[in-house]
């Protein structure tokens, strides 16, 4: 597993943070063996009435196109850590319930597309309380990976999202699944030309 660790405030990570991470993030392998990359993202900021507080996310990439993400904040980053490791802990034992209990992951083959990120164009406000327009601050790129609507329901859980974008296993279109305000779940699926 590789393991990357990013400080979003620019400052140095110590060898003893550096050793914690890495035995508590390499624990999970034994969970999940098919875990090929680790990003683990430190930031910390001074809070009102909590101190300093580090708050720490971790994203795990399987091989399958599996992605698991926790994040968790705590006055100590070491707290911080161990939490978040418990966290991916649950989220691993939740879908190896659900998946390999089946005894295999349903999968198709077929090659995994890059998304092709052209220029994103944003809305124009003419109100007054905008000195300027909102500003693209992140572009995200991702393996649009084949998988079954079920399947994009549980990769939207996993990471805490509203929606989630993925190539639909059946028909092989680019398909969104999404939470509704009702608690439900709703499937966007484009119409064919």
């Amino acid at each position: 597993m590789d393991l990357i660790i990013k400080n979003r405030n620019n400052s140095k990570v110590t060898d003893r943070q550096w050793t914690h991470i890495e035995e508590k993030i390499g624990k999970l392998e034994r969970y999940m063996d098919l875990i090929t990359s680790a990003t683990v993202e430190i930031s910390h900021e001074m809070q009102r009435g909590a101190g300093e507080v580090y708050r720490v996310q971790v994203t795990l990439i399987g091989e399958h196109g599996v992605i698991l993400r926790a994040e968790e904040s705590a006055s100590d980053l070491f707290a911080a850590i161990d939490v978040v490791q418990n966290n991916l802990q649950r989220q691993i034992k939740r879908y190896k319930e659900k998946h390999w209990r089946r005894g295999k992951l349903r999968r198709q083959g077929g090659k995994f597309v890059q998304p092709d990120l052209d220029l994103v164009r944003m809305p124009e406000y003419e109100s007054d309380e905008w000195t300027e327009p909102p500003q693209l601050v992140r572009i995200k790129e991702f393996a649009l990976k084949p998988m079954f609507s079920d399947e994009a329901v549980e990769q939207m859980e996993l990471l805490g999202h509203n929606f989630f974008m993925f190539r639909d296993a059946d028909t092989a279109r680019v398909s969104v699944v999404y939470r509704r305000n009702d608690g439900n779940y709703g499937l966007i699926v484009p119409e064919e030309d």
